[in-house]
């Protein structure tokens, strides 16, 4: 490839002797290694996490507010297209506002995005709850695309770069827990308050809340450890280390803070060949960085099989179509037949909550690859379910809009056992893919954490925006038996993909992910090293 030739010309961007031995040496360090993680990690990633509240309510909110909006409220009744725009619209924007923040998080620090983020997220409540027509719904909607697309990309980074690799895994998963839980409680409110007059308004506004609250509280907690070294701060950097690793007179910390050290070194040393090699002279410095560290995540070997890795398990998880029944959840049981469709739907919302609780508990143990190989299985079983469901639900011919031959077939028994198979989809959907690829961050190294996440995330926010657009018009014209047919055997490719190129990482430190990828994906590396590995701490 184009990339291996450049790497070739320029010997000093293959990754440094210490990174390759890490993994080949099975240098894990035991000493120090925490049994649990200290309070000060739980506050700081429960605290993080509410921007997983938000990201959910909004996400969940929306398919309440699609059935609870009259034909009076905004300047028309809602068409089909109104719908998937309204929907598509937050994808949209979250989509553009990833990789912006993924560069603001690496010149600004990963905290000041998720306070921009809650700003959005306020601004964005209030708009839609006092907007008067279609238009002001969805300037509002890409508001909240703006604030998701920057929370949803750093909050699990924010996570990652201050949790022990033992934990790692469990603690980013729990700001997935957060997400689940956000859509929980749309579901409910939504139950409760679409009956009301205007009840929707107050779905939409009650987001702003949370964001509020969780501003005043990131004002107090402290930035990563890892930015901060990289900033220059490394005493402020030391304080957050010590805090982190309680256990023992701080050996943990210093330790932790010298590899941290090093691979910036090392880092910094193969961005001056690549600026000297490539690009020549500085004529805006923020520009040539930021040129620097796109060579460095496309030309390096490692950083861009972490990349691809990334992007497809994104990817995965939305053309896998879950957000589609996230977002129209309500309106499909409404076209089935259920007296109460909101209420039906809180049935997605809690297996989703619970399955992602139960990934929190065995991620670190059983790891990711594994469970990612195992679940999707179980995805692919529900979606073929749920399509030869729709089969036998009787649908009257096609000569007539096939959402109103559904509604006429709504009497017939395979309409519950559609939901009975949406959520065995939405079990596996929750235990493997759901939060799997949110463990984003620990696939690069820290010159190009930001940039890689930010790419990877609006991967994910634009395959988004494209179910969340097509959705409706596919079921309308393709057939609900063909969509989710076609949902199944993305399910089914990307299992294959899964298994041929994503590695185990369960247990590393993020300094040692260099090694995995260096020479290859990493997959027979992976599976080599011991099964209960002395894990490193950082």
């Amino acid at each position: 490839m184009a990339g291996d030739d450049f790497a070739a010309q320029a010997p000093l961007m293959r990754e440094p002797e210490s990174a390759r031995n890490s993994i080949d040496n099975n240098s894990f360090i035991s000493e120090g290694q925490p049994t649990s993680p200290s309070a000060f990690i739980w506050a700081l990633s429960v605290a993080a996490g509410i921007s997983g509240i938000l990201f959910g309510y909004d996400t969940g909110v929306i398919s309440s507010t699609l059935v609870s909006i009259g034909p009076a409220d905004l300047s028309h009744p809602l068409s089909t297209l109104d719908k998937s725009l309204i929907t598509s619209s937050t994808s949209l924007f979250a989509l553009i506002a990833s990789p912006l923040a993924g560069i603001l998080a690496d010149r600004c620090g990963r905290k000041y995005v998720v306070l921009v983020s809650d700003v959005l997220f306020v601004v964005g409540a209030l708009w839609q709850a006092w907007t008067v027509n279609v238009t002001g719904l969805v300037m509002g909607r890409s508001i909240i695309g703006l604030a998701v697309g920057g929370a949803s990309l750093v909050v699990p980074l924010y996570i990652s770069e201050l949790s022990p690799s033992a934990f790692r895994g469990m603690l980013v998963t729990l700001s997935i827990l957060f997400i689940t839980g956000g859509q929980v409680v749309a579901y409910v409110l939504g139950y409760v308050l679409a009956q009301r007059a205007h009840g929707w308004r107050w779905m939409v506004g009650l987001g702003a809340m949370p964001a509020g609250f969780q501003f005043g509280l990131l004002l107090m907690l402290p930035e990563t450890p890892r930015w901060l070294v990289k900033a220059g701060h490394e005493d402020a950097a030391r304080e957050v280390l010590m805090k982190v690793y309680v256990s023992d007179t701080n050996t943990t910390a210093e330790r932790v803070l010298q590899d941290i050290k090093k691979e910036i070194f090392e880092e910094e040393s193969t961005s001056k060949l690549i600026h000297t090699h490539v690009h020549g002279d500085d004529i805006w410095p923020w520009l040539t960085q930021l040129q620097h560290r796109m060579t460095e995540l496309l030309y390096v070997g490692g950083n861009r099989r972490g990349l691809v890795i990334a992007c497809f398990l994104q990817g995965l998880q939305q053309l896998c179509g879950f957000n589609s029944i996230m977002y129209f959840s309500a309106t499909i049981f409404s076209l089935l037949g259920f007296t109460s469709p909101i209420l039906t739907s809180l049935w997605v919302a809690v297996t989703n909550f619970v399955c992602t609780l139960l990934a929190l508990l065995i991620i670190d143990r059983v790891g990711r690859r594994a469970i990612l190989l195992r679940s999707i299985p179980v995805m692919i079983a529900g979606l073929v379910l749920c399509s030869v469901s729709y089969h036998f639900l009787g649908l009257p011919g096609n000569d007539v809009n096939v959402l109103q031959q559904i509604q006429s077939a709504a009497s017939s028994p395979w309409a519950t056992f559609i939901v009975v198979s949406l959520l065995i989809f939405v079990c596996g959907y929750a235990i493997g893919v759901g939060n799997i690829a949110w463990q984003q961050s620990e696939l690069f190294p820290l010159s190009v954490r930001s940039l890689g996440s930010g790419f990877a995330t609006a991967t994910n926010w634009g395959c988004n925006f494209l179910v969340g657009l097509t959705f409706l018009p596919l079921m309308e014209y393709l057939t609900p038996v063909w969509t989710f047919s076609l949902y199944a055997l993305v399910c089914l490719v990307g299992w294959f993909l899964a298994w041929k190129i994503y590695p185990e990482t369960k247990g590393m430190g993020l300094e040692d992910m260099r090694g995995l990828l260096r020479d290859g994906w990493g997959v027979k590396k992976s599976s080599d090293r011991p099964a209960s590995p002395r894990l490193r701490v950082s």
